[in-house]
């Protein structure tokens, strides 16, 4: 007779776990993709550690002329009373010239980073400095070049036709320019002074330009690609039905749906603009010195590594942390905003 009192009880039991379940499956689907997106990336620690450092590099490049005043000197200041004349390297006491070289730098408390062979220069006020130009021109690039691809990219994939055709054709040339040499020979024969700018300020846009002008292919194809696929999803037939003219079909409903392959990429093409803009002032076509850059200090370094290593170390050391960073940073949002990757 105990059987028929115990069905309601777990009929009771039953229905309460399925409403229990059916509250928690409401919560989870409203989750946002950018919500979903950040518990992957929170987990990533690699990428998470990449986050940080790229932080803490824009800060140090905003905050320059606070971190040398405070903790550093001027970096087109000469400290050559305390250098050996013969060699160039730091002495280990100024006040004696026959001490010796010293095998770190002239690191101190006062020169954090150490000194910079000859002239003195205080190598940590001149790497944060570096610091400036490097990110300045690789976000500058980077805007640059994905405001043409993507602009370019989603016409070509949403018209097809003649458009898609002539579009990606000058993608094809773009992507056959030899960009190295083709920079050189450009930032090589540009005046000091042209486009009414004068001096580091005409070679930072220069290099702006080039680096981000002929990089747009690359961007310009991956937007290409998602616009076929997003042109042909309901949302954008629902539009076209209710009337909607091509430029609120591109830049109200595929464009707010590209913009996470867009911010992934760009990601990714930071370290590479990081790069292109050392090697261009390593080979003398970049950064007018004295202005300080990461590429010129290592330029400068080439006649020095046997007596002052660290000269070479420390410009290398912070493009290869720098450019590290950003690709950890960038892996971990691909992978973050990856529909394949599990919550």
């Amino acid at each position: 007779m105990s059987a028929p009192s115990d069905a309601p009880e777990k009929q009771v039991e039953e229905s309460g776990a399925a409403a229990e379940a059916a509250a928690k499956a409401p919560a989870a689907a409203e989750r946002s993709l950018r919500q979903i997106a950040w518990q992957r990336f929170r987990r990533d620690k690699v990428a998470m550690g990449g986050a940080v450092v790229v932080v803490l590099l824009i800060a140090m490049a905003v905050l320059a002329p606070l971190l040398t005043k405070l903790f550093g000197f001027p970096p087109n200041e000469f400290h050559q009373d305390l250098m050996d004349p013969l060699t160039g390297g730091a002495l280990n006491d100024p006040a004696d010239p026959a001490s010796g070289i010293d095998p770190w730098g002239g690191m101190s408390s006062e020169h954090l980073l150490g000194l910079e062979p000859v002239t003195g220069r205080d190598m940590f006020s001149r790497i944060v400095y570096g610091a400036q130009i490097s990110l300045l021109v690789a976000f500058g690039a980077t805007v640059l070049c994905v405001a043409i691809g993507t602009v370019l990219g989603i016409v070509a994939g949403y018209f097809g036709g003649i458009t898609d055709t002539i579009i990606s054709r000058a993608m094809d040339i773009f992507l056959a320019f030899p960009l190295l040499l083709f920079a050189i020979a450009l930032a090589g024969v540009v005046p000091d002074g042209a486009f009414g700018l004068q001096g580091n300020a005409l070679r930072v846009g220069l290099l702006i330009f080039i680096i981000g002008f002929f990089n747009w292919p690359y961007i310009g194809r991956i937007v290409r690609g998602q616009t076929l696929m997003l042109k042909e999803r309901e949302f954008v037939e629902a539009a076209r039905s209710l009337g909607a003219g091509s430029g609120h079909i591109l830049f109200r409903e595929l464009l707010p749906n590209l913009i996470t392959p867009i911010l992934v990429y760009s990601t990714l093409l930071i370290p590479t603009n990081i790069i292109f803009e050392a090697s261009l002032s390593f080979l003398g076509v970049g950064i007018n010195p004295p202005t300080p850059s990461w590429g010129g200090m290592l330029s400068d370094s080439l006649d020095f590594y046997t007596t002052s290593p660290h000269f070479v170390i420390i410009p290398g050391l912070a493009i290869f942390i720098t450019v590290l960073a950003f690709n950890l940073f960038g892996d971990g949002l691909r992978d973050a905003f990856d529909p394949r990757s599990s919550d």
